[in-house]
């Protein structure tokens, strides 16, 4: 292919992926489900004009997934504010996101036995973990219209289920079918407690040189790092995307986290505007990188699959035992956040990677494995998003948040009201009740 042709092509899709994203805030239909779309054009029209050739766009896939993973958990870290009346939301955000996976994968390994009845439990449920992490890449971008507290719910539940998701995953593959004495468990929490430590020692390391870098060019610097440990982590198994959720969570709490004796190797004046241009780059970075993944992925699909109707009856019961795990869940653990989050549970980026990861490594597999149980049930799972929050779209939040604040009508200082019509805008824009609880 002609070198400029390939540039305006790549120059294209990053603009449509753009109008893709105002499209997506107008509907709320999700802009990845365009982004695949996109793809799956693409191919149908390279193959006609005979210019499509069988590209490694597993090896391409699977590395823009890992790098777009690091930026979408920093992106979504850097957004996250740690205060004391958050800590319930994030306790039951964890719960939530740890027993859907653990119920969702035992549910769907039951229903893979059931459908291919000479595949034994640790390889239906091996299978199953994918399908039961939700996906980031697709949630965080998405729930902008949400209220505050629903927004960081779903946030932070979805970043803990990629974590614990992947960690799972590599423990169970691991095993190698030999998880039944109770070791794979103690592992994992080994894994956990070890991982959370190395964290938060790196978070503070990485701080620390954050703000005594003298460079110009020190944003990609970090980057790279970030990237290094987390390549590093999987190398070893390590469950390296706490690493980077640690290090977004202390940049952005520097408040909580650089206390006592810690505050003289702090200097804030410094790391305000390093961490204002930081956030913006890794915002641009995961949007650039999500939208050449799932427009790779898009060109990966084979359409034949989505033919077969029995597929497609066994990727709707798939999603229907997610739904129903997630239901039980919520209802007795998180009844507070029942609706919309019920629905908002796509599948996307991780269920893609592992799934890759699953296909080179031979010691599992299943032989009658349709890709269409994997694409289906990403499609209908961000449609039932999609639906969901376009009907949750109806609340204003200045009727539902600020009706009953006195101080709106009964302040008579002229610039206490303008103040407080400001605090009601932010408020409004950012969906959230921030500044008048203590009013």
């Amino acid at each position: 292919m002609n070198t400029y042709v390939l540039i305006m092509a790549l120059a294209g899709i990053i603009i449509l992926s753009f109008f893709f994203n105002i499209i997506s805030k107008k509907t709320n239909i999700p802009s990845v489900l365009l982004l695949i779309l996109l793809g799956m054009g693409l191919k149908i029209g390279l193959q006609s004009a005979g210019i499509f050739k069988d590209v490694e766009l597993d090896s391409i896939l699977e590395i823009l997934g890992n790098v777009g993973l690091v930026m979408i958990v920093l992106e979504a870290a850097l957004d996250l504010k740690l205060e004391k009346e958050k800590r319930g939301m994030i306790f039951k955000a964890f719960m939530v996101a740890l027993l859907g996976i653990g119920g969702s994968m035992f549910a769907l390994g039951a229903f893979f036995m059931y459908i291919f009845p000479s595949v034994g439990w640790y390889t239906a449920i091996l299978y199953a973990i994918p399908l039961s992490i939700m996906s980031s890449a697709i949630i965080i971008p998405s729930v902008g219209g949400l209220r505050g507290v629903k927004k960081e719910f779903m946030v932070y539940e979805s970043t803990f289920s990629d974590i614990l998701g992947i960690m799972v995953f590599y423990f169970m593959l691991g095993a190698d079918g030999h998880a039944g004495d109770g070791s794979i468990a103690w592992e994992i929490v080994l894994n956990i407690l070890g991982t959370m430590v190395l964290s938060v020692i790196v978070a503070y390391v990485m701080v620390y040189l954050f703000q005594h870098l003298q460079m110009q060019v020190k944003l990609f610097l970090i980057i790279a790092v970030l990237l290094l440990l987390f390549a590093v982590g999987k190398y070893f198994h390590l469950s390296s995307l706490l690493i980077i959720l640690a290090f977004g969570l202390v940049l952005n709490n520097t408040d909580i986290f650089f206390r006592g004796f810690l505050k003289k190797y702090f200097d804030k004046k410094k790391v305000r505007p390093i961490l204002h241009d930081f956030h913006n780059l890794t915002l641009e970075s995961a949007f650039l990188i999500r939208t050449f993944f799932f427009v790779v992925f898009g060109l990966s699909i084979t359409v034949s699959s989505l033919y077969n109707v029995q597929v497609a009856i066994n990727s709707f019961a798939i999603v229907g035992i997610l739904f129903a795990v997630r239901f039980v869940i919520l209802r007795f653990t998180a009844k507070d956040h029942l609706l919309p989050e019920l629905f908002i549970a796509p599948r996307g980026l991780i269920t893609v990677l592992l799934f890759f990861v699953l296909a080179k490594y031979d010691g599992v597999k299943i032989e009658n494995f349709d890709t269409g149980l994997l694409l289906y049930p990403i499609l209908i799972s961000s449609l039932v998003m999609m639906i969901a929050l376009i009907l949750n779209r109806g609340e204003k939040v200045t009727d539902v948040l600020f009706h009953s604040i006195p101080l709106i009508n009964s302040s008579t200082d002229p610039e206490k009201k303008a103040e407080i019509k400001k605090r009601i805008q932010k408020n409004t824009e950012g969906q959230d009740f921030d500044g008048f609880r203590h009013d």
